[in-house]
């Protein structure tokens, strides 16, 4: 259960001007870099408080509320914070409009991350006494030592049966880290591979440079090898029903993004376009789906999925009518069947391998898949989104546009 304060240990902390784990900013003007900077820095936790930390936002540098006007606008500002993806693996963040000393303010609490280092743009953010810092090669082994005494998520688990000739390393240093660590950081080189490798959770820690199960997903030569189910299986069926004639298949293997981009190509290939030459001055093109739908439905399947004690792919069934993606694994954490799919509800049952995606492109922001999906098919004019939902699977219905 996430940790919070009440009002009167948050008018303490507001006024204690000595506090590393507050931050205090007038409004959000010119500051939102700074915020960000610091949320990140309370989620790594360097000096180990185990407490959340606290951006006040309507408040001045000596602690007293300066009267801001906390707006549903600016709250929901705050909240993006969680979900625009420039902070990375996602957090456990929560934003209230309190009032303290006779005041409203807005009130940020960031829990401590499980899954150290966390970086925002690229860069590991820490907290030094008051003062915010970018954490140096030694403060980010700590952050390491610390995930792995802390994580408790299978795809940040070491594979014992690996090792780092498994990996992609070429992979990993000219397409992952660019995109990954900030320029300037890079540009430093002051950290050797493995210290690398294990800032980016490729590996266990340098200590224990065995690859984690989210570095195979990401970098391995041959990750199916290994994690025998972590593959999509595509069928276009000719007819509606899955007994039907079977006209195309293919077994998507490699790397999350190889997996995922020779998926993406079968459902292009498959996805006919209707031109309309009357309706309008200039033609009019129509896709069966919108694949910017799809897409979102497949990334999301292929990250909330279990990858631990099974064998299962994804499965992509395309029949004349509707698509049918199949995903083992049912709702994790703090999501259930009944807020399923709902905006703002979202855990993860593999927050390494979502730092990964949305470093990789492959996701923009978190928790935004579904409502991307059913937005996109709103637009197109296909019917709703349709969930069943088990304990060790979801099921998803896209059907087609009439």
């Amino acid at each position: 259960m996430m940790e919070s304060y009440r009002d009167g240990e948050l008018e303490t902390l507001m006024t204690d001007l000595k506090s590393d784990l507050v931050e205090r900013k007038e409004s959000m003007q010119d500051s939102s870099r700074v915020v960000r900077a610091t949320v990140c820095a309370f989620a790594n936790d360097l000096p180990n408080h185990s407490r959340p930390g606290i951006v006040f936002i309507g408040v001045s540098a000596n602690g007293r509320p300066t009267g801001l006007p906390i707006t549903d606008q600016l709250l929901q500002e705050l909240a993006l914070i969680k979900a625009d993806g420039t902070i990375v693996p996602p957090l456990a963040l929560t934003v209230n409009k309190r009032n303290l000393l006779g005041s409203e303010v807005a009130v940020v609490s960031v829990q401590p991350a499980n899954s150290p280092p966390v970086r925002y743009r690229g860069r590991i953010w820490i907290r030094v006494g008051p003062s915010l810092a970018v954490a140096t090669a030694k403060d980010e082994r700590i952050l390491n030592e610390k995930r792995c005494a802390h994580d408790k998520h299978f795809d940040s688990t070491p594979l014992r049966s690996t090792t780092t000739s498994d990996l992609d390393l070429r992979r990993f240093e000219d397409d992952y880290l660019p995109q990954a660590v900030s320029a300037a950081d890079l540009a430093k080189n002051d950290r050797t591979s493995k210290e690398r490798l294990a800032a980016a959770k490729m590996i266990a820690s340098v200590d224990d440079p065995t690859p984690t199960v989210g570095g195979m997903l990401v970098l391995g030569k041959r990750p199916q090898d290994f994690l025998p189910g972590a593959y999509i299986q595509f069928l276009r069926i000719a007819g509606n029903r899955l007994t039907d004639e079977v006209v195309d298949e293919a077994t998507c293997y490699g790397s999350i993004a190889e997996v995922i981009r020779r998926l993406e190509e079968k459902l292009a290939a498959h996805n006919r376009t209707a031109v309309d030459f009357m309706s309008a001055p200039m033609e009019i093109r129509r896709s069966t789906y919108p694949l910017d739908a799809l897409r979102q439905l497949v990334r999301n399947a292929v990250m909330h999925r279990t990858y631990e004690g099974t064998n299962a792919p994804v499965r992509v069934l395309w029949l004349e009518d509707r698509i049918e993606i199949i995903s083992p694994g049912g709702p994790y954490g703090s999501v259930t069947a009944e807020d399923f799919g709902h905006p703002g509800v979202v855990d993860y049952r593999n927050p390494f391998l979502a730092e990964a995606m949305r470093v990789l492109g492959l996701v923009q922001g978190f928790g935004a898949g579904i409502q991307a999906a059913k937005s996109a098919l709103l637009e197109s004019g296909n019917p709703e989104l349709e969930f069943q939902l088990r304990s060790n699977w979801v099921h998803c219905t896209v059907r087609a546009r009439s």
